[in-house]
């Protein structure tokens, strides 16, 4: 809107209003909206869950710690989502089709994970929609996405693989790429979704993560850049900073209330639905490895669930006293607030690596 609104209106009146064409003045907007608007609303959803009884479900055989946790409402994505949402309408150039790609996974996973909330709710349990339904919506999504990306967008760079660290070595998968950003978006949404288990754990990464993309972005839609770091120029990906600003601001103003002790989780709906959105980012900026390693703690996450499951079918036996591993940490008497601070650590650090590593392929 802010964008149409300098297009079309303001400067027919004085080119003083050109500094909202800036996408680094947009970009500020649309985190200080959605961070506002994130917060304006928090109280209200956490009231109006409260009030329809969305509480968390807790799982009988976690952290008895955990039980304390009944009360609390959960299904805050939704405020997330609307933040986002607003703050992208007000701030984006909506002929951006890069920005419709992200809004369809953003719709999509969060619709799936409303239906698994309200589900676990319903049925009192943990779980919600079956494992198998789960990944079968998800998949049919995500691989509707990649093969419209991967038809509409021919260029030559667009089914390279950058590796970090090799500046020229960029191999072409061809047809094989949309199983990688098949794999990437769902990967990314059901490790996001893995990791949200104690209070304000998941969101400060997304919010990390989100930042470290929203640079990529940047420097990508940035011809000069872009040729420094042997990256490809990518003509649409600069909204897509918009997008990222917008999920940092909705992210931070949802973490005032998600923080430990949290008033209110982000359910499914959240983390379905902004896993995906960071991963169908990554795939649109050609930038799979640089998200494997900024959500390295995601990815943490789901190996050790991963190997849990494994080695038990395997030997009978646990390696970790609890999968995901943030439980095994609880178990071993952590408190709950050292955990967290401390993934959030890991988090960053890796982000600054990954961002590193762009700068190591020049």
């Amino acid at each position: 809107m802010l964008f149409w609104l300098t297009e079309n209106v303001l400067v027919l009146y004085s080119s003083k209003f050109n500094i909202f064409y800036h996408l680094t003045f947009r970009a500020i907007i649309s985190f200080i909206l959605a961070l506002f608007i994130s917060l304006g609303i928090g109280y209200y959803t956490i009231t109006w869950c409260h009030n329809l009884r969305f509480f968390q479900i807790v799982r009988c055989d976690g952290p008895q710690s955990h039980t304390q946790k009944k009360s609390t409402p959960t299904m805050g994505g939704i405020a997330m989502l609307l933040s986002i949402a607003i703050s992208v309408m007000m701030c984006a150039d909506l002929s951006n089709i890069y920005i419709w790609y992200v809004a369809f996974i953003l719709i999509t996973y969060g619709i799936l994970g409303l239906i698994d909330d309200l589900l676990k709710i319903k049925k009192k349990s943990s779980s919600g929609l079956s494992a198998l339904h789960k990944y079968f919506w998800q998949s049919l999504v995500a691989l509707t996405l990649v093969i419209i990306i991967f038809v509409s967008d021919r260029s030559p760079t667009s089914t390279q693989l950058i590796v970090p660290f090799f500046k020229n070595f960029m191999p072409e998968l061809g047809i094989w790429y949309i199983f990688l950003a098949y794999f990437v978006v769902v990967g990314t949404s059901n490790s996001v979704n893995l990791s949200d288990g104690l209070d304000g754990l998941a969101i400060m990464p997304i919010i990390s993560i989100a930042a470290g993309l929203a640079v990529a972005a940047w420097m990508s839609n940035d011809l000069h850049f872009a040729s420094y770091l042997n990256l490809p120029y990518i003509y649409f990906s600069g909204e897509l900073v918009i997008i990222c600003s917008a999920i940092i601001g909705a992210g931070l103003g949802f973490l005032w209330f998600n923080t430990y002790p949290a008033q209110i989780f982000m359910g499914d709906i959240g983390s379905l639905s902004l896993g995906g959105a960071l991963g169908v980012i990554a795939v649109l900026l050609r930038q799979e490895c640089l998200l494997l390693i900024m959500g390295g703690m995601f990815v943490i996450e789901t190996l050790s669930v991963i190997l849990q499951i494994s080695y038990f079918k395997l030997f009978g036996k646990r390696i970790f006293k609890m999968a995901p591993i943030h439980h095994h940490f609880e178990l071993k008497g952590y408190p709950e607030p050292r955990i967290i601070v401390r993934f959030w650590i890991i988090s960053l650090v890796l982000v600054f690596f990954g961002l590193i590593t762009l700068k190591m392929r020049q």
